[in-house]
């Protein structure tokens, strides 16, 4: 065991040694991969973020029922009846004809062209929460409510919701598509790279598979070399995420104070972040295995 965790550790030192030799050139690969990495990180936290602003909008979905206009009290009492034993609906209250136009009036500065009406033209209403958040079942209940008797018109307050759900799917697909081509982008990157210090040690490699060297012990030091690039690129993409999310929501601030708002770009949370970093350090892993493997297999 002791032996092992030497080979390991000697391996480990070995790259590091030569990742410090050539430090430009190794922080030009780490930005190369951490780019590489940011385009998709950063779709992704902007989608991410889309999701938060709709989900704390669409947290109460909202239907409006607006009854006929000569509905009778045993109309209304029904329809109450209705809605208070119906397992999709979370809660719900009734919004009088005579309260909706005085509030009208008062928010809408209406009192001449009021004076000219002969009568109050608009209808008694009912305002229903529904117990889920799915575009999909708000839908499904709305159009169940249209049927009952009584009900003029169903409006749906947050049916832009949906299609900005279906928009964020979109998204969140387009993501997995991006994150795949360029992860066989960096399998190249790191591959290559890999590659070029591979034949820059040829002759290293030669005279310890003379002295009896096996192929895991010439692997070792390319694995760690692909991990440790990997790695370094993943955590330069998280850094250009923070720079680019704090410099927005600098840029940002006055807008939203004007709306009255304090929307901000939140970061990745902890679990991405990890993601994130096992990705890049598996891929870069990954390419240099594939390279190693390739090499030791066309020498033998």
């Amino acid at each position: 065991m002791k032996h092992w965790i030497s080979l390991h550790r000697e391996a480990l030192r070995l790259v590091l040694d030569r990742m410090w030799s050539t430090k430009l050139a190794t922080l030009m690969m780490l930005s190369v991969i951490g780019l590489t990495l940011s385009l998709p990180a950063g779709l992704y936290l902007v989608l991410d973020n889309a999701g938060r602003l709709a989900g704390g909008i669409e947290s109460d979905p909202q239907i409006s029922l607006f009854l006929n206009i000569d509905a009778s009290n045993e109309t209304v009492k029904a329809l109450d009846k209705q809605l208070r034993s119906h397992k999709m609906v979370k809660d719900y209250r009734f919004v009088g004809r005579d309260a909706a136009w005085a509030e009208l009036k008062q928010k809408a500065g209406l009192d001449d062209l009021a004076g000219g009406l002969e009568k109050n033209p608009l209808p008694d209403a009912f305002i229903v929460h529904a117990r889920s958040n799915e575009p999909e079942t708000i839908e499904q209940l709305r159009q169940e409510i249209a049927q009952w008797d009584g009900i003029d018109h169903v409006q749906l307050d947050t049916a832009w919701v949906k299609r900005l759900y279906s928009l964020l799917q979109v998204g969140r697909q387009a993501v997995l598509v991006l994150a795949g081509m360029l992860g066989f982008a960096l399998l190249a990157v790191v591959g290559n790279t890999i590659r070029l210090q591979i034949l820059t040690q040829r002759e290293e490699i030669e005279v310890s598979q003379l002295i009896g060297a096996t192929n895991a012990f010439i692997r070792r030091p390319f694995l760690y070399a692909g991990s440790l690039h990997g790695l370094g690129g993943g955590i330069a993409a998280w850094l250009l995420l923070a720079a680019a999310t704090t410099l927005f929501n600098f840029s940002i601030e006055d807008v939203a104070r004007l709306y009255a708002s304090d929307f901000r770009l939140t970061m990745l949370d902890g679990g991405t972040i990890l993601i994130l970093l096992g990705g890049s350090t598996l891929l870069g892993w990954l390419g240099s295995y594939l390279a190693v493997s390739r090499y030791l297999s066309s020498i033998h």
